[in-house]
């Protein structure tokens, strides 16, 4: 299972990029081959913000709908326009082009409370 170090994690299996004040989010390879292919994510590109914690979409795979929860809180900088036409990118490269949104950060501290990439292979080999 292919987990990078540089990223955080939250123990819902989405995963951050912290990039300054902004983060890239997705969710984790573990997380896109237990729901399967992914047919459809659900994000509303007018939601302003997202709050941590809560759900901001969800993905539809060929066997279950999944939602998908805030690791932060910030402003939404932009929805992957990729993900309209090719979903399935969160399945082949979940950790790049597969990214599902793009966040400015409102409170960093939010971090905190994210965990490692050696934490999460323990969570999801245990």
């Amino acid at each position: 299972m292919n987990v990078p170090e540089e990223l955080k994690y939250t123990k819902e299996h989405e995963w951050l990029k912290v990039d300054g004040n902004n983060a890239f989010i997705g969710i984790t390879d573990f997380a896109q081959s237990e729901l399967g292919d992914i047919v459809y994510v659900d994000v509303d590109p007018d939601m302003e913000e997202i709050v941590k914690g809560e759900s901001f979409g969800t993905l539809e795979a060929v066997k279950t709908v999944s939602d998908l929860f805030a690791p932060c809180s910030g402003k939404l900088l932009e929805v992957n326009p990729k993900l309209e036409d090719e979903p399935e990118l969160i399945n082949s490269d979940p950790y790049g082009e597969g990214w599902i949104i793009k966040v400015e950060l409102s409170n960093q501290d939010d971090l905190n409370d994210l965990i490692s990439s050696e934490d999460y292979k323990v969570q999801i080999t245990a």
